[in-house]
């Protein structure tokens, strides 16, 4: 068993400390969805609260907790008692390891040389633009990787240091990683045609002619950027050479109702709706990874099928995480790894 502080698993279950240290709260949740934001219960001989849960399907918990004091005011802050942090958009949330999570080994590894610039990109069917991020490396090379939330994906999964990783290591070949910012994410990612058009017409032409080469690339995404990179694949296949998809929003009404009140799900409906009912695609390999607590999950396993069904050489694996960034960084390698290698051989 390992513990860390006030935050534990003994492997069948999770156990949260937090002492009052006379602050006199009125109570205490614990703010995870998939663990349905469980309330602590107070030890008042001991002056603290304690929670105690059955540990479900997972490695590892991102988690915060929600402070009720006796005045009525409510504070949402990361565990006191666990130093242990993960990055997200919305700011650190605690974690939580479990006795059988390990840290990727690349984290580990040195990093071949390379260089990074910025590009900017005009998207005038958006009236928007944006600015590129390049990692390119020392070695010549015509491959290219473009990922969809790009900065976040390097900021909080730590692609730029995989790639880098991976190839001072021999894992792949060598290749320019694109990080795309997401704009308008909620708009431009949600299935969006003229995204689409944008990113086959005008992103990837002004990206193979900044890097001297017009071979088809490997796009990648997570969550509602895995939608966008398959949406557009679909619309313009021979841009692409593979596709990394990591819990994508592939929203159907018999799994995700609960996204109903998102202003765009009809139309990812409709969209993904026209791929399960297709016989067959624009076929090229396919790594998917999706979280074992996840809400995406059924629609992930769902969409696999399809694709495999017409036709695309598909791996999918379930991480036991939830939809985290840490989460899809630590199923980088080996899974983008092998698409790597599959596709540029």
């Amino acid at each position: 068993m390992e513990r860390v502080a006030d935050a534990w698993c003994d492997g069948s279950a999770l156990s949260f400390r937090l002492p009052d240290l006379g602050q006199e709260l009125a109570g205490v949740r614990l703010l995870c969805a998939f663990l349905g934001h469980p309330a602590f219960h107070a030890v008042p001989e001991e002056r603290r609260w304690e929670l105690r849960v059955p540990r479900p399907d997972v490695a590892r918990v991102e988690y915060r907790l929600e402070l009720l004091h006796r005045d009525g005011h409510r504070e949402t802050v990361c565990h006191p008692g666990n130093p242990r942090r993960a990055p997200g958009g919305f700011g650190e949330s605690s974690v939580l390891w479990c006795p059988d999570y390990r840290e990727p080994a690349w984290l580990h590894l040195p990093a071949a040389p390379g260089q990074w610039r910025e590009v900017d990109l005009p998207l005038p069917a958006l009236r928007a633009g944006i600015t590129a991020r390049i990692w390119s490396p020392a070695t010549p090379t015509d491959r290219v990787l473009v990922a969809h939330d790009g900065p976040d994906y390097d900021r909080y999964a730590e692609l730029g240091r995989f790639v880098a990783a991976g190839v001072a290591a021999g894992l792949f070949a060598p290749f320019h990683l694109v990080l795309l910012p997401a704009g308008e994410r909620f708009e431009w990612y949600a299935a969006s045609p003229a995204y689409a058009r944008s990113l086959a017409s005008g992103i990837l032409p002004k990206l193979a002619a900044e890097l001297g080469t017009d071979r088809p690339v490997i796009g990648a995404g997570a969550s509602l950027g895995a939608l966008a990179m398959l949406h557009a694949q679909r619309r313009d296949p021979a841009r692409f050479a593979g596709l990394f998809l990591q819990s994508g929003s592939f929203f159907q009404p018999r799994f995700d109702r609960q996204e109903s009140g998102f202003a765009r799900y009809l139309r990812i409906v409709r969209f993904v709706g026209r791929v399960l009912r297709s016989t067959d695609g624009p076929a090229v390999p396919v790594a998917m990874t999706c979280g074992t607590v996840e809400e995406n999950l059924a629609n992930n396993r769902s969409m696999a099928e399809a694709l495999r069904a017409q036709g695309y050489p598909v791996r999918f694996a379930e991480n036991r995480d939830a939809h985290t960034w840490i989460g899809w960084r630590d199923t980088l390698d080996p899974h983008l790894t092998s698409l790597l290698q599959r596709v540029w051989r």
